[in-house]
């Protein structure tokens, strides 16, 4: 005997109406199905009230070069998901990905980034790019790494990068924040390298570590332009100052990009990229 309104179910018992099988098939169906992009969050670290790290899964078919930026970001209800262009701050051989981020209270996107917690997702995208990457300059004998606060992201891939000791002979670190414990991120990553496996040892000889502050008294204070220009930074490290044979990379607020800019066009060095490698890069995808 057929179901008691004739409308006959193909393949199911007697009695089953089309509707059971739609409401079963609905009920199968996320409410919210996962971004194709997600990515799980493993870890999260607070440094300050306005500073953070953390780790994320790493999509199987990414592939960076320590250096580089992807844009990540958090999906919205029934929206676009809302993304911005993050440095990759772990090297390009980690399982995992880290960033470094500040906390902006109404900032569309950090507001919500800063609440995250292991075992939320993250939205990925697998295509990373970038010019603060070592194909971009020249071969050379010391290596300049300028960042202010976050800034200092794409520089930690760089230094955990075994590629970075075979190409140059020293590698000076600056990093120049209000306060020392916005100082804590990139000490952390510095004070970790010794146990590297991979640069512990290259590192231990060759990376040297300049931080600064602009707010609070510390061993070097001031802002890193002035300590250069005023000759005071290659003083305080006993190298010569800024010549032909030094590169440079440059991360931070548009002001900082072009001082330092300037800085280095006068020592003789020309701006590099992907494309022509030349004397020093800086990354734009953050400030223009």
């Amino acid at each position: 005997m057929g179901p008691t309104n004739g409308v006959a179910s193909i393949g199911q018992p007697a009695g089953t109406t089309i509707m059971n099988q739609i409401s079963r098939i609905d009920s199968a169906i996320p409410l919210d199905a996962r971004h194709p992009d997600a990515q799980t969050v493993t870890a999260v670290k607070h440094f300050t009230d306005r500073l953070f790290s953390f780790r994320v899964t790493r999509p199987k078919s990414l592939r960076f070069r320590s250096g580089e930026f992807a844009m990540i970001g958090l999906d919205q209800p029934g929206g676009k998901p809302l993304l911005r262009a993050y440095s990759i701050a772990s090297p390009s051989w980690d399982d995992e990905l880290e960033f470094y981020s500040i906390k902006v209270p109404d900032g569309p996107l950090t507001s919500k980034l800063q609440t995250i917690e292991p075992g939320d997702d993250v939205i990925v995208r697998p295509k990373p790019t970038g010019t603060l990457v070592l194909d971009a300059l020249l071969p050379g004998k010391r290596l300049w790494l300028i960042a202010t606060g976050t800034g200092i992201a794409p520089f930690g891939s760089l230094i955990r990068d075994p590629e970075l000791y075979q190409r140059f002979d020293e590698v000076i670190l600056t990093h120049t924040c209000r306060t020392l414990p916005e100082l804590d991120y990139g000490a952390s990553l510095v004070a970790n390298l010794a146990d590297d496996p991979l640069v512990g040892a290259d590192a231990w000889g060759r990376l040297r570590y300049y931080p600064t502050t602009t707010r609070q008294e510390s061993r070097y204070t001031g802002r890193i332009t002035d300590l250069l220009k005023s000759g005071k930074a290659f003083a305080d490290l006993g190298v010569a100052q800024l010549g032909r044979e030094d590169r440079v990379m440059i991360c931070g607020s548009m002001a900082l990009n072009l001082e330092v800019k300037a800085i280095c066009e006068a020592a003789g060095l020309a701006e590099g990229s992907n494309a022509s490698p030349g004397g020093y890069v800086l990354e734009k995808a953050f400030v223009g």
